[in-house]
């Protein structure tokens, strides 16, 4: 397939944090951008579920069972970690103390809309959590995401159909296939990956893009 791999792109998100950001990565993908985090200098990761100075995952033979991120995987603590009431942490989230977050996405929109919690099945469960007041509360909202669903619709959209976490939030999205800052005049062509090219992203999005970068 065309495109990054899911490391590769954790790895591509993480050389755009800067030294010093207290930064969220929400449950599944963007968690692998702890492990990729550069090592001459610091970036303060933070979980809602009560930890600050939260390091990559652990070997399998140093998992601590009571240590984990909010989306219940095993992580570890760094030298000077500190861990406060779930409260605290929510504070922080909404309080804009945060200088980044990493997300999932069902959809976003053009205006930076973020849906990612909820496709609006029949029956589903109301569960957005966290993730409002991450998309609202960080200065950067970060997404990480395919391009594409599995059954080839681009996940972004003119306009959200799926229920929103946010709006207006969405600073930058990461693809397999490109990157995309969000701007006034909507989605524009950050960076491209392998061979993919401009027009190939029009075609696929339905979107237009705006001049090639």
């Amino acid at each position: 397939m065309t495109g990054l791999s899911r490391d590769e792109l954790a790895q591509r998100i993480a050389s755009d944090i800067p030294d010093g950001a207290y930064v969220n990565l929400g449950i599944g993908a963007p968690t692998m951008v702890a492990n990729y985090l550069p090592r001459d200098i610091e970036i303060i990761l933070h979980t809602e579920n009560g930890l600050l100075g939260m390091g990559k995952a652990p070997a399998p033979d140093l998992v601590d069972p009571d240590l984990i991120n909010a989306g219940k995987q095993a992580v570890t603590a760094l030298p000077g970690a500190a861990f406060f009431h779930h409260a605290d942490s929510f504070a922080m989230m909404r309080g804009g103390h945060l200088d980044v977050c990493v997300l999932g996405a069902f959809q976003v929109s053009s205006t930076g809309d973020l849906a990612n919690w909820s496709t609006g099945a029949p029956g589903a469960i109301p569960a957005v959590g966290g993730a409002m007041d991450l998309a609202i509360g960080a200065k950067q909202v970060f997404v990480m995401t395919d391009l594409l669903t599995k059954s080839g619709e681009s996940k972004l959209v003119e306009r959200c159909s799926y229920p929103l976490t946010g709006v207006g939030c969405v600073s930058r999205v990461y693809t397999e296939r490109a990157v995309f800052n969000v701007t006034p005049e909507g989605f524009r062509v950050r960076e491209l990956f392998d061979d993919t090219t401009h027009e190939e992203l029009e075609h696929l999005t339905g979107l237009d893009l705006g001049e090639k970068a």
